[in-house]
C-alpha cells in the first residue's frame, strides 16, 4: 500500500481542475502522466499506459468495489461466465428492435421543446432521453423515471464528496427499486411482462440460476452506467454542434456521416472521466515504483486526447482511424453496452437535427461545466428554431 506519507501531485477535486477537467488531465499527461493522489490513487493519463493496463487484468485487477458489482468488478474466470451471460442482451437484433421505442421517445421530448423558444438541453432533454430509454430497455415502469433521475444525481454527489454513508444509502436505496420489480415478475409467472429484468430471472451462469444480489447488481451497472453517460454524451454532442453551425447543416443534410461525427466528437470531449483498477503485484509504470493493492485510476478523457496516438487531436476529423479511441474501453472489459449507447445516441441526436432548423448557444448563458465524476456539461441553454 501506498506510504501514508506519500506526497500528492495533484488534487483531482479543485477547483482549477474542476474548472475545466479536459485542459487539467491533458496538462497533467505532460507534466506528470503518472500521478498520485488520495482521492483516486494513482492517476494514468498517458493512452500507452492506459491501454497497457486495459491489456493486463491478471495484474490490474477489476475486482476494486466493496459492493458486488456484476460483471464489471470481476476478473476471470469469473467476470468471464457473467460476460458470456449478458452479451446477447446486446446482439444486432435487440438493439435494433428497440431502436423504434428509443426514437419515438426522443421524438416525443423534440417535439414537446419545439414550442420553446429557449431551454436548457441537459434538463429538458438529455437527462430525460437517458432515463426514459433507460427504463424503456429494462421494461420498467414510466413512474419510475422521475425517482431514477434524482437517484442518478444522489449518487453522482456522494461519490464526488467520497461520503461513503451516503453511498451506501443511495445503493439501498436502488436496491429497494430492484428488488420491487424483480417481486412484481415473481408473482404475475407466466403472465410477467417479457422484457430485460424478466429474463434476468431465468438465466444461468455456471449451471446455476442468478441471485437476486447478482441482478440487482447487473441492473445497478447498467442504469448508472447508461443513464449519466447518455445523458453527457448527448450534452457534448449538441453543444459541439451548436458551437459548429456548418457541421450541424451538413449532419441534417447528410445523416449517414452521424455515427462517424458521434465517434469523433466524444473522443475530442470524453463523457466519461475516469475507470478503476486495483494491482495485484508490484508494477512500474512511467517511471513511478506502485506497490501491490494500490488503486489505479484510468482517465480516459486525457487517453482519447493524446497527441503521441491522434494527431492534433484536438481539431475534429472524422475521417481519422477511430480504432485506438478508447471511449468504450478496450480489453476484456469493453462496454458490453456500446452497440446499444451509439444507437440511442444516434437516433437522439438525428431525431434533433430532423425536426429543427437550427441548434445555437445562448451568449448570455454560457454552459455550466459537470464535475467529477461527471464529464460534459451541468447545464447547457439552447436556443432551437
Amino acid at each position: 500500500m501506498v506510504n501514508a506519507m506519500q506526497q500528492q501531485d495533484w488534487d483531482p477535486r479543485s477547483e482549477a481542475v474542476q474548472r475545466d477537467q479536459r485542459a487539467a488531465y491533458d496538462e497533467m499527461r505532460e507534466r506528470c502522466p503518472v500521478a498520485y493522489s488520495n482521492f483516486l490513487g494513482w492517476s494514468l493519463f498517458r493512452h500507452e499506459d492506459i491501454l497497457r493496463v486495459l491489456n493486463d487484468p491478471a495484474t490490474f485487477s477489476n475486482a476494486v468495489s466493496r459492493h458486488l458489482s456484476v460483471p464489471d468488478g470481476m476478473d476471470p474466470p469469473e467476470h468471464t461466465a457473467f460476460r458470456r451471460m449478458i452479451m446477447p442482451y446486446f446482439r444486432p437484433e435487440r438493439v435494433a428492435a428497440f431502436e423504434p421505442p428509443c426514437r419515438e421517445i426522443a421524438a416525443t421530448l423534440v417535439q414537446a421543446l419545439l414550442a420553446r423558444d429557449e431551454l436548457e438541453f441537459i434538463g429538458d432533454f438529455a437527462n430525460e432521453f437517458a432515463v426514459r430509454s433507460q427504463s424503456a430497455s429494462l421494461g420498467w415502469p414510466p413512474d419510475l423515471c422521475t425517482p431514477l433521475r434524482l437517484w442518478t444525481e444522489k449518487n453522482r454527489r456522494a461519490t464526488f464528496a467520497e461520503d461513503r454513508a451516503a453511498m451506501a444509502e443511495i445503493a439501498r436505496e436502488f436496491e429497494g427499486y430492484a428488488h420491487e420489480l424483480l417481486q412484481i415478475r415473481r408473482t404475475a409467472g407466466d403472465q410477467a411482462s417479457d422484457d430485460i429484468t424478466s429474463s434476468l430471472l431465468r438465466q444461468q451462469v455456471q449451471g446455476r440460476p442468478l441471485r437476486d444480489e447478482e441482478i440487482v447488481s447487473v441492473l445497478r451497472n447498467w442504469t448508472v452506467g447508461e443513464i449519466g453517460t447518455i445523458s453527457a454524451s448527448l450534452g457534448i454532442l449538441v453543444h459541439h454542434l451548436s458551437e459548429h453551425p456548418d457541421l450541424q447543416e451538413q449532419l441534417r443534410t447528410q445523416p449517414s456521416l452521424l455515427p462517424a461525427a458521434i465517434e469523433e466528437i466524444l473522443r475530442i470531449h470524453g463523457p466519461l472521466v475516469a475507470n478503476r483498477r486495483i494491482t495485484t503485484r508490484a508494477v512500474e509504470i512511467g517511471g513511478r515504483k506502485i506497490a501491490a493493492g494500490e488503486r489505479i485510476s484510468l482517465i480516459w478523457i486525457s487517453a482519447n486526447r493524446d497527441g503521441r496516438v491522434f494527431e492534433d487531436p484536438e481539431t475534429y476529423r472524422p475521417d481519422r482511424d477511430q480504432s485506438a479511441n478508447l471511449l468504450y474501453g478496450a480489453g476484456i472489459h469493453v462496454c458490453p453496452g456500446a452497440p446499444l449507447a451509439r444507437m440511442e445516441m444516434r437516433v437522439a441526436v438525428e431525431e434533433l437535427l430532423a425536426h429543427t432548423a437550427c441548434m445555437e448557444p445562448v451568449p448570455e448563458r454560457p454552459p455550466t461545466t459537470a464535475v467529477y465524476p461527471g464529464s460534459g456539461f451541468a447545464a447547457l441553454p439552447l436556443r432551437i428554431r
